[in-house]
């Protein structure tokens, strides 16, 4: 149960990490589907940074350099969409799919010529951080607390804050709804959602570095976070984009995936006999059983995935 309860949490740590960035992109009226391929590219930034940290570093300086290189890495490659969404006007459907497909390829290609460069016989797209890993957990009782716990908790209060309490979340909202009456009193439609897909890019990237350490020491990047992004996105829609929702839906979402890891603990799971793989695949159809019956009553915000004209009204 303590295993159980353990990945539940962790999983579900990602999965409030990333929903709330789609979360705070989508406020603002840009639909960011490239939160797969930000996972990727924030976990890189995190991944070579414990990796090339030398021997006695703090833990306390392996976890903030870390949690912010995957939050630089992940807001970089946000812009990308940004540019092509807000300035451009580009579909940002296919944009977000081609972020998805270039991150993971990016990433593989990257980790390859590293390794290459290191020793030419190695042309794995892996990288080994165990050392770096361990400083984000702590063993208390037999429960291992990864400090990305407590932090997916901050970021959550802090978005709601955001979003419903400052003039900031207030307005961006606004971008999101009716871009119009936004720029009509002197919000500046174009700053907002550059600010909402930024925020989405550098939660994003934090979640990315938070799944590649959840259970393992290495991660082979041509693996990309198997839909973990795709996933979030489910939790933000059954979360109605708004973040206590989206804690709940996450906690439901996780608890099916933590399964596909301790599954073997449980007498009669056990008994079942089925394949691990079932396991690894109960969120996935889970999100399609639960948005088939809930999303008739999805309300996304009005402007969402609409270019914003100056010009029109």
């Amino acid at each position: 149960m303590i295993l159980l309860t353990q990945y539940t949490l962790i999983f579900a740590s990602i999965l409030i990490l990333v929903a709330l960035g789609g979360c705070v992109s989508e406020h603002s009226g840009v639909i960011n589907l490239g939160l797969e391929g930000i996972m990727v590219i924030g976990a890189l930034g995190g991944a070579l940074v414990m990796k090339y940290l030398p021997a006695g570093t703090s833990p306390f300086v392996i976890v903030i350099l870390t949690m912010m290189a995957a939050i630089v890495a992940g807001t970089v490659y946000s812009s990308l969409l940004a540019v092509a969404c807000i300035n451009f006007k580009a579909d940002q459907t296919i944009i977000g799919t081609a972020l998805n497909l270039l991150g993971v390829a990016a990433a593989t290609v990257a980790v390859k010529a590293i390794n290459i460069a290191e020793d030419p016989n190695n042309t794995s797209s892996e990288i080994v951080y165990r050392e770096g890993r361990q400083a984000f957990l702590t063993d208390i009782g037999g429960f291992e607390l990864n400090v990305f716990m407590i932090i997916a908790f901050v970021v959550l209060i802090g978005i709601a804050v955001m979003l419903y309490k400052t003039r900031f979340g207030l307005r961006l909202m606004a971008c999101g709804e009716h871009p119009q009456a936004a720029d009509s009193v002197g919000i500046n439609v174009y700053k907002m959602r550059w600010a909402g897909v930024l925020l989405s890019g550098a939660l994003g990237g934090l979640g990315g570095i938070v799944y590649i350490t959840a259970g393992v020491s290495q991660w082979m990047f041509e693996n990309g976070v198997a839909g973990f992004g795709f996933l979030a996105l489910a939790v933000m829609i059954f979360g109605q984009w708004k973040p206590k929702h989206i804690a709940w839906a996450a906690l439901l979402f996780g608890f099916f995936r933590a399964l596909g890891n301790v599954h073997s603990g449980f007498d009669f799971l056990k008994a079942l006999d089925l394949p691990s793989g079932v396991y690894n695949m109960l969120p996935y159809a889970v999100s399609l059983i639960v948005l088939a019956f809930t999303s008739k009553r999805s309300r996304a915000p009005k402007a969402e995935g609409i270019p914003y004209d100056k010009g029109s009204r």
